[in-house]
């Protein structure tokens, strides 16, 4: 039986190094590792300086946008050159876009940008062809920064009798737009500047100024009051007193000492009582609001201050004074035809006018263009002849006087403050008259009455005017008082007095001249001291057509 054993030879570690050493000893064989080490080496070295490079024409090949001193942002182009082949500026919560041009790779805005301003820049590079082919063809850029922007370091200053007025700015500007607040003269310095001397006129004065730190900046207008020195309290308002403001205008005042020192706790008094409020603006200056209507159009609006303290400008001692224009006439007649009060049609001829106070007050003062067209057939020649656009007559009184007697209003004719709002907010509402127009024809000659209306003549019918002594007058009058009943009273021809109760279905249009019911033998001659009588059935028929601001037309 053979002895076999799965046991390892016993490792002797003096055979494996004598071995080792051998090897290593023999000459080719130290000739062929040499070798291999070197060749070796020289791959890897290679390999480095193409890394190197290659990592050198990357970097080079990556073009660059960043801030300017002066432009919007700059441009950088990679290695080799390349081309700006898209350029897209916006700016706003609403991503509006910013026309721009570059120049020697910077980008300047073609128009004025607000100043402290979030603005996106995006750019596309091409890159020459040879670096195009290791980088990429294009490479997309974007920067986002905020537009810089400056601030006033004073804005009350007292001066000297003829000290110039320097405005002083905690960062230097390039673009300074200043003048009477509203119109503003924009003005571009050779520099950037931290101060400016501009000029003024007066001891007192208020001025708006605008201010940027680039030439293509716009920014909001500060104002910068001037008082005189001394020791009394001045105050300068924003507009001036004396001026014309719109319903809406805000009022500002702005004083030589803080506010507390000047009012303490109480805030001046706005007349006409007017919905709005007053809120601080600075230590020195607050601002009166006003809210819905405003100050009504025709207003004169007065602010009053408490007695030692001077308003610049001012014509009384304790306050200022300023006009509102009242609305125009073209205006009303389109709000009355609009609203049914005239037997015509109004054809705006621009945009829509906002549904909003300001807009329709505004629109009062400078109305819409727009046409009139007739809304009936067989307008009678004489209510035809009477109407004028933009022209004030008795058919716009007596329209007038209808939507006054429809709306509570004093039923005078005369369109004051109370009167537009009303207008306005039936136009904004459209509560428009359902009553249609009517207008009445008596002739003298004749002694008849018509009754028109809406295109059509409902009745004729016999009358009495007046006699030779008390006649009738001619011409054309609104009836102002619409009774059903009443009491008639006045002095005959022969001076005796006549008291006559219950006399029916009354329209006084003329003083004491009226169409009524009164009962008489005979119909159609003159028998009346002015007055225009019809028999009871027709004067009932007449009277619901005859409301208040019914033409009355007598020939």
């Amino acid at each position: 039986m053979a002895n076999i054993s799965y046991l390892r030879p016993t490792f002797k570690p003096e055979h494996s190094a004598q071995r080792l050493h051998e090897r290593l000893t023999q000459p080719g064989h130290l000739r062929r590792n040499w070798g291999w080490y070197a060749g070796g080496g020289g791959l890897v070295v290679t390999l480095l300086a193409v890394l190197v490079v290659g990592a050198v024409v990357l970097a080079a090949s990556r073009a660059s946008l960043s801030t300017d001193p002066s432009a919007l942002a700059q441009i950088g182009l990679p290695l080799g050159g390349g081309k700006v082949e898209r350029v897209s500026v916006v700016t706003g919560p609403h991503s509006a876009p910013v026309p721009v041009q570059v120049r020697g790779g910077r980008l300047w805005p073609r128009g004025l940008v607000q100043a402290h301003q979030s603005v996106s820049v995006d750019v596309v590079v091409k890159r020459p062809g040879w670096i195009g082919w290791l980088a990429g063809g294009t490479e997309r850029l974007r920067l986002t920064l905020i537009t810089p922007s400056a601030s006033l370091r004073e804005h009350y200053l007292t001066l000297r009798s003829g000290a110039p007025l320097v405005l002083s700015f905690k960062q230097p500007v390039q673009a300074v737009a200043y003048g009477p607040p509203g119109r503003l003269v924009r003005h571009l310095l050779t520099a950037p500047r931290g101060e400016l001397t501009v000029p003024h006129s007066g001891d007192a004065g208020t001025i708006a100024v605008a201010a940027a730190p680039r030439s293509w900046e716009t920014s909001t207008p500060a104002l910068v009051s001037w008082f005189p020195a001394g020791a009394g309290a001045a105050a300068v308002a924003t507009p001036a007193p004396g001026g014309s403001i719109l319903p809406l205008t805000k009022i500002t005042l702005a004083f030589s000492k803080p506010v507390a020192d000047v009012l303490g706790s109480s805030m001046p008094a706005v007349s006409p009582a007017t919905p709005g409020h007053w809120h601080t603006v600075s230590s020195h200056a607050i601002a009166f609001e006003p809210e819905g209507y405003g100050y009504g159009l025709g207003a004169k609006v007065t602010v009053g201050l408490p007695h030692g303290v001077r308003l610049v400008g001012a014509q009384q001692a304790t306050g200022g004074a300023w006009s509102v224009p009242a609305g125009s006439t073209r205006r009303l007649q389109q709000l009355l035809a609009q609203l049914g009060y005239l037997p015509l049609s109004f054809n705006s001829a621009g945009t829509n006018i906002a549904s909003t106070p300001a807009a329709q007050e505004a629109a009062a003062i400078h109305p819409p263009a727009g046409s009139f067209s007739w809304r009936y057939p067989n307008v009678p020649a004489s209510l035809r002849s009477m109407w004028s656009p933009g022209a004030s007559g008795v058919m716009t009184r007596g329209a007038l006087m209808a939507f006054e007697n429809d709306h509570g209003l004093t039923a005078d004719g005369l369109a004051g403050s109370a009167v537009w709002r009303s207008l306005i907010g039936a136009d904004l509402s459209g509560r428009r008259s359902t009553s249609g127009y009517s207008y009445v024809m008596a002739s003298t000659g004749s002694q008849s009455l018509s009754l028109w209306h809406n295109g059509h003549t409902v009745l004729t019918t016999p009358v009495n005017t007046g006699i030779s002594s008390q006649p009738t007058a001619t011409g054309t009058y609104p009836v102002y008082e619409h009774i059903s009943s009443g009491t008639m009273s006045g002095t005959n021809p022969d001076g005796s007095h006549y008291n006559d109760t219950g006399i029916q279905f009354i329209s006084y249009f003329n003083g004491g001249d009226a169409l009524h019911a009164f009962t008489r033998a005979q119909y159609g001659f003159p028998q009346s001291l002015g007055c225009i009588e019809m028999a009871l059935g027709p004067a009932g028929q007449v009277w619901p057509y005859t409301p208040i601001g019914t033409l009355v037309h007598v020939a």
